[in-house]
């Protein structure tokens, strides 16, 4: 797995760079100091993912998110989202650039490795509690639902695949969903692939996005109409 680090402060991608070369089945492939820095290493490198700091110099963490989301020939390099805390609202901002998850930065480095494996195998990195609370309050301000794009047609999709959506927007896993809704685990990974394709998402965490925008999930934990 070839990991690409970005974070302004040579001290912390120092300290990463360790832990990830550590680790037997990742390696790193490049270091950035700056979000224009990452951009043109995630070419350079073809790196499998990207541990993105948020705010950097000369291009911040979240545009350079959205320049590689946006890359057709990065199609398969995920982004993951570092942050301080996990209240900074500029981590929903990275999540509709294209970034795969988040995750603070005092996490404990098995946590962080765990996190690397589970974006850069395609699965987003949403831990319900942070992530509910962070997106309810990001979307409660009427400002932050003006995007200048049309919520996705939820009536494409039927009342289980909503019962789904529902539940990926809480964090919950395939595995949490089919406890949940009495499903196998894969009718509910079957369910999540459908409803990514009907609504044309990218991943999990963009599914998130989607269905509070939508008024699918309510900013407070209840469910729309």
């Amino acid at each position: 797995m070839r990991v690409l680090l970005a974070d302004d402060q040579t001290l912390v991608r120092s300290a990463f760079a360790m832990l990830v070369d550590s680790a037997r089945d990742m390696a790193v492939v490049g270091q950035a100091g700056t979000g224009r820095e990452a951009v043109e290493l995630a070419r350079t490198t073809r790196a499998d993912l990207v541990v993105m700091d948020i705010r950097m110099p000369d291009l911040d963490g979240i545009e350079a998110t959205r320049r590689i989301a946006a890359d057709e020939d990065l199609a398969g390099v995920r982004v993951l989202v570092l942050t301080t805390y996990d209240t900074d609202e500029h981590v929903v901002e990275a999540l509709r650039a294209g970034a795969s998850g988040f995750l603070v930065k005092d996490t404990r480095p098995a946590e962080l490795l765990d996190a690397i494996r589970t974006v850069a195998a395609g699965e987003a990195l949403l831990s319900p509690g942070p992530t509910a609370r962070l997106i309810a309050r990001a979307l409660r301000a009427p400002e932050a639902l003006a995007t200048g794009q049309a919520p996705p047609r939820l009536d494409r999709l039927s009342d289980r695949e909503r019962q789904v959506l529902a539940l990926v927007a809480r964090g919950l896993t395939n595995t949490e969903i089919a406890d949940t809704l009495r499903l196998s685990p894969l009718t509910a990974k079957t369910h999540v692939s459908r409803i990514m394709g009907k609504l044309s998402a990218r991943d999990r965490a963009q599914l998130v996005i989607l269905a509070y925008e939508s008024g699918l999930v309510i900013p407070g934990g209840g469910i729309g109409g």
